[in-house]
């Protein structure tokens, strides 16, 4: 491609414009990010230095350089930016070095940062400049400030006649809808993003609209989907060794076990992302699992390795860049706290001003906060957490939670609401089995060997079994197997 390029301008030589032109079509068509990230740093290696920070060729360069180290999604790409940045001669582009300082490694944001993206974001109201809307509100999204940026995005979209842009201010509105319980809204724009991504050949934007979908078939309780979607991620990803893609492929995959209640899974899949008790530097989607992490290590039994994370969380200072991650940071530290000291971190968290902008995240918690209350037997308390969590849940169309919202209730001694009664029917034969083995602690793996079954298909169908049995999570099946009629065991099973 390099060489097309050369051929096509025999001027160009090694020059930047070669650089940057092969680094955009490497990275949008079969290409790989280390040999972009090579062509790039070589090029910019042979400009006099300081660089000139009124040249928009080299500025370009650096923005290109700055884009495949943040796709690549691998430390060691990113001290070669940081030496080129380093060259400017001053002053460095304001835009540029915000959105470096923001999107490389967030966990580790510095407040001065974050003042200075506030002063962004707030000037974005009357901003003309299509480009720097989308720098910023770039730089906006680990820092959970997309809500600031939705009108300047939404005025992009209807004016711009470029596609370039409007497939890129989609990919972030369509984040903000998803973090802001606009599930519907999100829906809307990545479907919008991605039939425009894919008519331009936008390769390298089109898996953001395709993990925006997934994520939500994982919330709404379609696990097939998810990982569909999940896996179409990792294939495009894999053999350009785009890191940030694998990343976002393995949060759904989080996403989408949580929901099925199988907590191993999503244990190993977080700690993909990031290991128990590291916020992996240059690995932004470690914030965005932090919270997963800790409650599926809970569940799991790694208690230690959730107390690392917990101390890791806190150690980075994460709950200082947002609401959003100060309500997950709150409720991660609840989560490992003793009976009599996490109703008190539970309700901290739930009294941070701004929490209820995140709807799924709120209600999250509030049914961990409902299920610790009711196994320190505050069953009033627990009722009443558990019944907003469920209102949330029921709003959203998250199924897999208000089942188990639902399923906490039932053991609170309230009634479950016939919404979610109403989906129990039979177990099949199949079904029967699988639960059966599940109860007797098989993993979805070992389930899958004995009955030659994918475990992706095992975790499936326990996701078919869990509402049916009333419950949501396999730690429960023995008692719900056992809680069955007797007759139900034994009949026949395989006439509708």
């Amino acid at each position: 491609m390099l060489a097309a390029a050369r051929s096509a301008d025999p001027e160009l030589g090694g020059s930047l414009p070669a650089a940057v032109t092969a680094a955009h079509l490497l990275l949008n068509a079969d290409g790989d990010v280390g040999t972009a990230h090579r062509l790039l740093v070589s090029a910019i290696d042979t400009k006099a230095e300081p660089y000139d920070a009124s040249d928009n060729t080299t500025i370009q360069a650096l923005q290109t350089l700055m884009a495949v180290c943040y796709h690549g999604g691998r430390s060691e790409l990113w001290p070669a930016f940081g030496v080129a940045i380093n060259r400017i001669g001053p002053p460095v582009p304001a835009d540029l070095l915000l959105l470096s300082q923001t999107i490389a490694d967030p966990a580790r944001i510095a407040a001065p940062v974050l003042n200075a993206l506030d002063t962004a974001v707030s000037g974005l109201h009357d901003e003309p400049d299509h480009w720097r809307i989308l720098t910023v509100s770039a730089a906006a999204i680990f820092p959970d400030r997309l809500a600031d940026c939705r009108d300047a995005l939404l005025r992009l979209v209807r004016d711009s006649r470029a596609v370039t842009p409007r497939v890129s201010a989609l990919t972030t509105l369509s984040l903000d809808d998803l973090t802001a319980g606009r599930w519907d809204e999100a829906r809307q724009a990545a479907d919008e993003g991605l039939e425009l991504a894919n008519a331009g050949g936008y390769r390298l934007l089109a898996w953001l609209f395709h993990h925006r979908l997934a994520v939500l078939a994982a919330a709404r309780g379609d696990p097939d989907t998810a990982q569909g979607l999940a896996d179409e991620i990792t294939r495009w990803a894999a053999p350009r060794r785009a890191g940030l893609a694998e990343a976002h492929a393995l949060h759904v995959r989080v996403i989408a076990a949580l929901g099925q209640g199988d907590f191993e899974d999503a244990y190993q899949q977080a700690a993909t992302i990031s290991p128990p008790g590291v916020l992996a530097p240059y690995v932004p989607l470690a914030l965005w699992v932090a919270m997963d992490l800790v409650e599926a290590a809970i569940r799991t039994g790694h208690h230690a390795e959730a107390a690392a994370h917990v101390a890791a969380i806190r150690d980075a200072g994460i709950a200082a860049l947002s609401t959003r991650l100060a309500l997950l940071a709150t409720a991660s530290e609840a989560l490992i706290a003793p009976d009599d000291i996490a109703p008190g971190l539970f309700e901290q968290a739930l009294a941070i001003p701004g929490a209820n902008r995140f709807p799924f995240d709120l209600g999250r918690v509030q049914l961990c906060y409902g299920e610790q209350l009711r196994r320190a037997r505050a069953v009033t308390g627990s009722r009443a957490q558990l019944t907003t969590a469920l209102e949330i849940f029921e709003r959203l169309g998250a199924k897999p939670w208000a089942t188990r919202a639902a399923s906490e209730l039932r053991a609170a001694g309230q009634t479950a609401p016939y919404a979610v009664r109403r989906d129990r029917a039979s177990l099949t034969p199949q079904e029967l089995e699988i639960a059966m083995l599940a109860a007797a602690g098989l993993t979805n793996k070992q389930i899958g060997q004995r009955l030659f079954l994918s475990h992706r298909t095992v975790g499936a169908h326990l996701y078919q079994i869990f509402p049916k049995l009333g419950i949501a999570c396999r730690a429960a099946l023995r008692d719900a197997l056992a809680a069955l009629p007797p007759q139900r065991s034994g009949e026949d099973r395989s006439q509708p």
